[in-house]
């Protein structure tokens, strides 16, 4: 996914709010548990920085320089009262650079864009990118990856109030929202072929329809969903699990870096104690009605 795309997201929803009571306000994330989730996260013995080139370099500088962004509200979103970002990406950020330099804020950020995240890599302008960046095939020719560290897929968002809709099993029949030209009208070709499918040039125009009651369910990617979600009040959930094809996200590194090596023995290091879970529950689950950490992407 491009960081445009989920700053859209954001955006949309922002305005879609003062439209109605729909996703009207957002829940804030707990600053307090982030804070000192990161703060209680490993850190490396001297032995395994050595291991790395890229981890040692770091080591070196004193800080790791980081290519991200600070828009996204559920994965990296900048608070300008103190300074901070916070999210389930900023978490994944800071915890790494407190494994690796025993101090989660010592990073130095880049701002990203979806046209840039290759050539600062390229450039030696950042040591990595995190930033919901899908790992492709195309991508990869060009960087390497470490990861996945998050996945994502489809999802069904539907009033808070609507029963009949419990997963996109139940789409038979009904009016479905969907995004021209993304993925989801081919996923709602394939799930459920008796929808009836509306499809709408922006996000926004999907949620304003489907505030409106002229749909019955929008299907678009679950991240951007959960996003909506943490900027409202209740009034819409999403039914059933995320289905169709996995969009895994990855951190972006320089070609042929060891870094790999390292960042996924850290992934499945706080995939292994509990860490992870508990950074998607304060950034995202909390946030959205999700009472239940997915089970982490497996990690080559």
């Amino acid at each position: 996914m491009s960081i445009k795309t989920i700053l859209k997201s954001t955006v949309a929803a922002l305005a879609f709010a003062s439209a109605g009571p729909l996703f009207a306000q957002g829940t804030a994330i707990d600053t307090a548990a982030f804070d000192a989730l990161v703060a209680r996260g490993p850190v490396a013995d001297a032995a395994t920085i050595a291991s790395s080139t890229w981890a040692t370099k770091i080591k070196q500088a004193g800080s790791l320089r980081l290519g991200g962004t600070q828009t996204s509200n559920l994965f990296s979103l900048l608070n300008e009262k103190d300074g901070k970002m916070r999210g389930f990406d900023a978490g994944i950020t800071q915890l790494l650079t407190r494994y690796i330099l025993g101090d989660a804020a010592k990073v130095q950020f880049t701002q990203v864009s979806s046209s840039t995240r290759e050539q600062v890599l390229i450039n030696n302008q950042v040591d990595m990118v995190l930033a919901t960046y899908s790992i492709t095939p195309a991508r990869a020719e060009k960087i390497s990856f470490a990861g996945p560290y998050y996945t994502s897929q489809a999802g069904v968002l539907v009033k808070a109030n609507n029963k009949a809709i419990q997963s996109y099993n139940d789409l038979a029949g009904k009016k479905v929202a969907t995004q021209a030209g993304s993925t989801g009208p081919a996923i709602l070709a394939q799930f459920a072929p008796k929808a009836v499918v509306q499809e709408f040039q922006t996000h926004q125009e999907a949620l304003d329809a489907l505030r409106q009651g002229r749909v019955d369910a929008y299907v678009t990617d679950y991240t951007l969903l959960l996003n909506a979600l943490s900027l409202g009040t209740g009034d819409a959930k999403l039914a059933g699990a995320p289905f169709g094809a996995q969009d895994p996200y990855g951190i972006g590194l320089p070609k042929g870096s060891d870094g790999v090596a390292f960042i996924n023995a850290f992934l499945k290091k706080i995939e292994a104690d509990g860490t992870w879970a508990k950074l998607w529950t304060v950034s995202i689950g909390q946030r959205t009605g999700s009472t239940t950490a997915p089970t982490p992407p497996a990690i080559p």
